[in-house]
């Protein structure tokens, strides 16, 4: 029996490891860097900054992308 990953909570994903599942321009273990702060204050977490390892590239995604297991796998593999 398969156990299920714990759900993502987005004000705990600070400093997270990420591996990609297709890398692309050699960028495949991501860190998140940082939690953009909700507009208007007290709303939601919506937006992340993670970080490729290799490059230093700084993107801001939708923390939800994440859950998607076609792109993104916990951890760094």
């Amino acid at each position: 029996m398969k156990s299920r990953a714990t759900p993502l909570n987005p004000r705990k994903l600070l400093h997270s490891k990420w591996t990609a599942v297709n890398p692309r321009n050699r960028e495949k273990h991501f860190l998140v860097t940082g939690i953009v702060d909700p507009q208007p204050p007290g709303s939601p977490v919506v937006s992340i900054e993670i970080e490729a390892v290799h490059s230093k590239r700084v993107q801001v995604m939708p923390w939800r992308d994440l859950t998607d297991a076609t792109r993104w796998r916990r951890g760094w593999d």
